[in-house]
This record gives C-alpha cells, sequence and structure tokens, in this order.
C-alpha cells in the first residue's frame, strides 16, 4: 500500500482545524497540523509534507511570513501551498501569489469537500 500523502494544515480555529483536519483523513491522508505560524515553520520542516494548507491570520507569525520561509527553504519551496484564508482582499490574495501560493481559498466560499477536490487536483499536477 502506498505512503498516504502528507497534507500539512496550518490553521488556529480548532473547530475550523478539527473539520479539516477530519475531511482529508477520511479521505486517506495523514494531517500533521499547527495553530501558530511559528510552531508551523518548524514542524512542516520535519514533516516534509506533499502540500501545505496555510491560514494567513495567525498568532507568532503571519501566513505570509511562513509562505516567505517556505519559499526560501530549498528543501520545502517545491512544497505546493494553498492559502485557506477569510482575507478576501484583492491585496491579500495578491500578496499570496506574489510570494509563491499555488492556490487561494477563501473559506467563507468553499466547503471542506470543495477544499479536499482542490488539493487534489493539485497534487495530480505534482
Amino acid at each position: 500500500m502506498p505512503a498516504k500523502k502528507i497534507i500539512f494544515l496550518v490553521e488556529d480555529d480548532l473547530f475550523l482545524s478539527d473539520m479539516y483536519r477530519t475531511k482529508f483523513e477520511l479521505s486517506g491522508y495523514d494531517v500533521p497540523h499547527a495553530e501558530d505560524g511559528e510552531s508551523a515553520v518548524r514542524m512542516i520542516k520535519e514533516a516534509k509534507p506533499d502540500l501545505i494548507l496555510l491560514d494567513i491570520v495567525l498568532p507568532k507569525k503571519s501566513g505570509f511570513d511562513v509562505l516567505r520561509e517556505i519559499k526560501l527553504d530549498a528543501n520545502l519551496r517545491k512544497v505546493p501551498v494553498i492559502l485557506l484564508t477569510n482575507l478576501s482582499q484583492k491585496d491579500d490574495v495578491d500578496k499570496g501569489f506574489e510570494l509563491g501560493a499555488n492556490d487561494y481559498i477563501i473559506k467563507a466560499h468553499f466547503t471542506p469537500a470543495e477544499v479536499v477536490a482542490k488539493v487534489e487536483k493539485l497534487l495530480e499536477k505534482k
């Protein structure tokens, strides 16, 4: 049996993180997670995920800062990153893509099942 793909979730809202983790685990993924930007960077380096779902508004370090660090790390820069946030201003979306995000999902506009579908589509391209 092939190893489970790892979707690393960075989300400080426990209700949302539990909801997304459950949905991804039921779809056959391993879902380690971090609740703040600082521990996220450290844990992502250890986890070597296949994809990162990253909130932007986080304690200790913003998702934008986490994304910047990931893209500067030679071992992580190729890992696809989907920003999963409620920040929907064009400036935020543009900044996310400029920093290297592969996609930008506004939480309020997508169900967890739709988020899983978007992740799977991105992983197929990899």
